[in-house]
Formats: C-alpha cells, structure tokens, sequence
C-alpha cells in the first residue's frame, strides 16, 4: 500500500460522547488520496462523531487518526492538513452578506487580502450563485445557502472535505440538483471527500467506495466498490439494483430484520 492509498487511516478508533457512552468503537478505514468516499450508516449511529473525530475537534479515547502521514490533533494550528467542514445546517451569520460570510472563514484561514476577493468568485462561480455574492442570508433558500456553506468550505482550498448530511434538509429536487454539482465538482479537484449519509441511493450516485457503519457504537460492518463508471445518473437500474442489495444486506445489522419479516407477513 501506497502512502496516498492511506491519505486518511483510521486504526482503532474509539470515541464517546461523554467520556462514558461509547459512539465510536474499534473503527478502521482508509481512504486514498483524491478519493470520495461515502460514510453510511443508520440514524444515530455516530457517522457525525466520527467526522468530528476525523476534523480533530473530538479527540479520541483510543486509536490513532492520521491525515497525510500526520496525526490528527484535537485542535487547529497544529500544522496538520487543512480541513473543509460541510453540515447539515449552513451556519450563515445573517447580519453578513455571502461574500461577508465567505471572507470570515478565508481570513481565520490566512488567505492574503488580495486573494480573498478572488476566491469568493471563483467559488461562488462555481455553484452557480455568484448574483447572491451581496445578499443577506435570509434572503436566500434552502438550496442557495447550503450552495453558500460549500463554497465558504471548498474556498479555502482544504485538501480533505468533510461533509455531513448536507443535502438532507433540502427537497429531493434540490437535493438532486446539489449532488450533481457537488460530483461535478469533485471531478474537476483533487481533494479528499468524506461524505456522511444515511441514504444509500445518495452515497451510490457519489461515492467511489461506501464504509457501511453498524448501528451504534459505531464500526466498520463493510466496504462495497461502487461499480458504476462516472457521470452518473441518479435514475440508473444499475444503482436502483445495488440499493436494493445494500438493504438487505444492513437490515439484520441495522436491527431491522425481524420488523421487516413481521410487516411482510401482514
């Protein structure tokens, strides 16, 4: 195995919620360089925990985290690989414009003044919302400032993207809409994607790989290629057909098994 077949190499790792109640238990992952890779897993099972293990905010009870070689600290300045952070909600502060909104987070990063100007259009060109760059955030939709929360997150120009559930508030069309560009973009860079869901259509139609998680606490139940050349099509029988498999695959681990036996015999 290469050094960038492991950019990301998680070995062991537990974590809690408190200091008490297991979310993370003996995970292992690896993800390549470049690569996007799904995180799928039932509701509460701990997918965001591991994200937050992963950024260095929560630090682990055991294990090991290393991003490029590095550990993961448990906290920023440590010299370790610059993180984007996408979540479910955008987190927009209202009394600031896009463009505002977008400097913030460039600045906190040491981006030169004379380039933040530059990143916030080039980002905002990017996801197609370059006309909102002056408009206040509540004055955007749901689908305009989750675009607004990517590219405040990929402006910094972070070599390993998080993302968690980002879509899963927005209408399927929008949610849709969303997961092309977001494909499209990763197309078009060379940076690592982690991406959070509990929607195994969603991690089908992006993922190159999906780390399928058991219920909580969390660990790696198993690992399924996605065989489906890119551009996709998220209509496509052939992931209509792996959906399927997926599900019954989890659905005993996913504590499911006997409530499906007894809702088909009804």
């Amino acid at each position: 195995m290469t050094h960038s077949d492991h950019y990301i190499r998680v070995t062991g790792l537990d974590v809690s919620y408190d200091g008490f109640t297991p979310a993370v238990t003996d995970l292992n992952m690896d993800v390549a360089e470049g690569e996007f890779v799904a995180v799928l897993g039932p509701s509460g099972c701990g997918k965001s925990t591991l994200l937050h293990a992963i950024s260095g905010v929560v630090p682990p009870q055991s294990g090991t985290i290393e991003i490029a070689g590095r550990p993961v600290g448990s906290g920023r300045g440590d010299g370790s690989v610059p993180i984007g952070y996408v979540l479910q909600e955008h987190r927009l502060l209202p009394w600031r414009t896009v463009a505002q909104n977008i400097a913030i987070v460039l600045r906190a990063a040491g981006v030169p003044d004379d380039e933040v100007d530059l990143r916030i259009d080039r980002y905002l060109n990017m996801l197609h919302i370059s006309k909102f760059r002056d408009t206040w955030p509540l004055r955007l939709s749901g689908g305009q400032r989750q675009r607004v929360s990517i590219a405040r997150a990929l402006a910094v120009e972070p070599a390993v993207v998080l993302m968690d559930e980002p879509f899963s508030t927005l209408d399927e069309v929008t949610a849709r809409v969303m997961r092309q560009q977001l494909a499209e973009l990763w197309e078009e860079s060379s940076q690592t994607i982690v991406f959070v869901t509990h929607s195994i259509r969603e991690a089908l139609f992006l993922a190159g790989r999906i780390f399928i998680l058991t219920q909580g606490p969390a660990r790696v139940f198993d690992t399924i290629e996605v065989p489906v050349s890119r551009p996709r099509r998220y209509e496509d029988p052939r992931l209509t057909e792996l959906e399927a498999q997926i599900v019954e695959h989890v659905m005993d681990e996913w504590g499911y098994g006997a409530t499906a036996g007894e809702d088909a015999q009804r």
